[in-house]
């Protein structure tokens, strides 16, 4: 893995916060998607709050390590994730 040594850290935290913010926007999708549809929701909320636990413990990783990219991508996950859960609690009340 000497080539990735050669890498400047500066590279990938750029790219890391490109992937991440890449990745948010996916996850954007699926709240758009999930919010305009009117049938019930097809994501269990057990689903959605894992993943919200996973964004939730990167973003902690990311503040505890100074790793600006996985902070700030995982930080923006959470809040995404956050509103998918509402919306997803929201449609599944309508049952």
């Amino acid at each position: 893995m000497e080539f990735l040594n050669a890498i400047p850290t500066s590279a990938f935290e750029t790219a890391g916060l490109i992937v991440g913010l890449l990745a948010n926007f996916v996850i954007g999708i699926q709240v758009y998607k999930e919010f305009k549809s009117t049938q019930t929701s097809s994501l269990s909320l057990g689903y959605v709050l894992g993943w919200w636990l996973i964004f939730v413990f990167w973003f902690l990783y990311g503040l505890r390590f100074d790793a600006i990219a996985i902070t700030i991508s995982n930080g923006l996950a959470t809040f995404i994730q956050t509103l998918l859960i509402v919306v997803v609690i929201k449609k599944n009340k309508k049952k």
